[in-house]
């Protein structure tokens, strides 16, 4: 019963300290303590999750986002047919080794290396999903095929030499368009364009309706297209 008051009072001073380190503060043994955290104070392990950090503006920019696309779809009953959301990712191409969890088992130590490159190869891909399915994928590359950083002329020229053409070929008509706040996206001889192309329908930060910023949960292709 004194260990059990030990570790519970322990675990509430700091919940996140390892096992062995509480262990060895507590004058137990691993295995003992193990057993007195999940059997007899019925505690688990959980990770720390990661999300995007929000700044405090944008917890106001957010709910009012929502809410217009709500009202959108209350007033327009296929709204959530009319919505193109797009995105862009990376995609390293290089073998990825977790050190943590890769193990070799020999007589001695084998003395292996990972060599990794300094500036490893990616792809980076552009794509769109709408309720008809997914246009693209784009990939960002120059005449030899070598990805390239993804700027106002290489945003615009993809509007116009692919999606436009994609556009046209799935009868897509009075679409409304997403992107994010991108300085790529939103420079104003592209938002122009977009507008021409989606007017008075363009989703993102300076368009028709505001984008808020940092919010990869709110977009399509976080959730159902990159994994």
């Amino acid at each position: 019963a004194e260990n059990i008051a030990a570790a519970q009072e322990s675990v509430q001073n700091n919940p996140s300290t390892s096992i062995r380190r509480r262990a060895q503060e507590l004058g137990l043994q691993r295995t003992t303590l193990a057993t007195i955290l999940h059997k007899d104070l019925h505690l688990f392990p959980f990770k720390i999750q990661l999300t995007q950090e929000l700044l405090p503006q944008d917890h106001l920019r957010r709910p009012t986002y929502a809410n217009r696309m709500l009202q959108l779809a209350h007033d327009n009953p296929d709204f959530h047919e009319k919505i193109i959301m797009s995105d862009e990712a990376h995609f390293h191409l290089n073998r990825y080794v977790n050190k943590q969890n890769s193990r070799f088992w020999a007589m001695e130590n084998p003395q292996i290396i990972h060599q990794s490159p300094l500036h490893p190869l990616k792809v980076t891909v552009w794509c769109a999903i709408w309720s008809g399915g997914i246009i693209g994928p784009y990939f960002f590359g120059n005449e030899n095929g070598v990805t390239v950083t993804v700027n106002g002329e290489r945003y615009r020229d993809m509007i116009e030499n692919f999606l436009t053409p994609q556009l046209h070929a799935l009868g897509l008509i009075n679409m409304w368009y997403q992107q994010d706040g991108a300085t790529s996206h939103t420079a104003r001889i592209t938002m122009e364009l977009l507008r021409d192309l989606f007017p008075q329908q363009v989703i993102s930060r300076n368009g028709d309706v505001d984008w808020p910023p940092r919010s990869p949960d709110l977009t399509a292709p976080d959730f159902f297209l990159w994994g």
